[in-house]
């Protein structure tokens, strides 16, 4: 996709952290931006801080819902009559765990909104989108904490975006082998460094019906900057990736009809390298680690 202007884009979890400054990156670029988010008085902060005029719209969506995707779908078509970007961004996460001390709601909540989110925006997106005709592109937000080198501290999360990577790839090929291949998939993977987003404290947003069944042992959860001071104390410098040149990067990558869009892929080559020598040698591909700096 090498043109940008006047097309339509459409950012979940664009309230806040990478979401808003993809939007962002695209009115800069002179796109309609459709920011969906669970967060009303986001989406209105948002609004106001993006001023992006007539160009920006707000539209308060769970991706969890497959009927409020839909109807998210049918406003976009309403009143844009295509959408040719498709970002599947909204994520939410859990506080570090062992496998055997998550609980249900755990993975209920995770993977009904990273995974089946995705699955949600393809469903009421896609279909339309073919029958357009027009170029499009899907860009589902990953992690390198799943889809590349997984954390053994964070498997709900991280299992749910391994998923997200092999939907993503199995999606690339269907649309691939299609003929004229004008509709793409693409896989974002944030990278850079760490990110001081509203991932870490996602609680906010998790509905009571899904409420954890049992307290976090202690230091299950970090704020960022509880995290960040903690490494800091701890010995451990950690990048922090600006979003905005994030954002910047994506538009490179998506003008590049890149499959795989990260910064550093030379990093995950390696990463993969050693993950698939471990596999080839029949032994568990990641460690247990611990992030105790509270």
């Amino acid at each position: 996709m090498q043109e940008f202007r006047d097309r339509v884009a459409v950012v979940t979890g664009g309230a806040s952290g990478i979401g808003k400054a993809l939007a962002k990156a695209f009115l800069g670029e002179g796109m309609k931006v459709v920011i969906a988010d669970v967060e009303e008085k986001a989406l209105d902060a948002a609004v106001a801080d993006l001023a992006g005029g007539e160009r920006l719209t707000a539209v308060v969506t769970d991706v969890s819902s497959n009927e409020s995707v839909q109807a998210l779908a049918d406003r976009v078509f309403a009143d844009h009559g295509a959408c040719h970007l498709l970002c599947n961004n909204a994520g939410v996460s859990v506080g570090n765990c062992n496998v055997w001390e998550t609980t249900v709601n755990d993975w209920k909540w995770v993977h009904g909104v990273n995974v089946m989110g995705t699955v949600h925006g393809i469903l009421a997106f896609v279909p339309r989108m073919l029958e357009s005709g027009e170029e499009g592109l899907v860009l589902n937000t990953s992690s390198g904490d799943g889809g590349i080198s997984p954390l053994a501290v964070q498997s709900v999360y991280a299992s749910s975006k391994a998923a997200i990577s092999i939907l993503t790839e199995c999606l690339g090929a269907q649309l691939a082998a299609r003929e004229g291949g004008k509709v793409r998939a693409a896989l974002f993977y944030p990278s850079g460094g760490m990110f001081d987003t509203g991932l870490w404290t996602t609680a906010r947003n998790r509905p009571s019906e899904l409420a954890r069944e049992r307290p976090y042992a202690k230091g299950a959860e970090m704020t960022f900057d509880e995290f960040y001071q903690g490494a800091k104390a701890a010995g451990f410098e950690l990048p922090v990736q600006d979003l905005d040149e994030l954002a910047q990067a994506t538009l490179e990558g998506i003008r590049n009809d890149d499959f795989v869009i990260m910064i550093g892929r030379e990093m995950a080559e390696v990463q993969l390298a050693d993950r698939a020598k471990k596999i080839g040698a029949g032994q568990c591909p990641i460690t247990a680690e611990t992030f105790d700096f509270g």
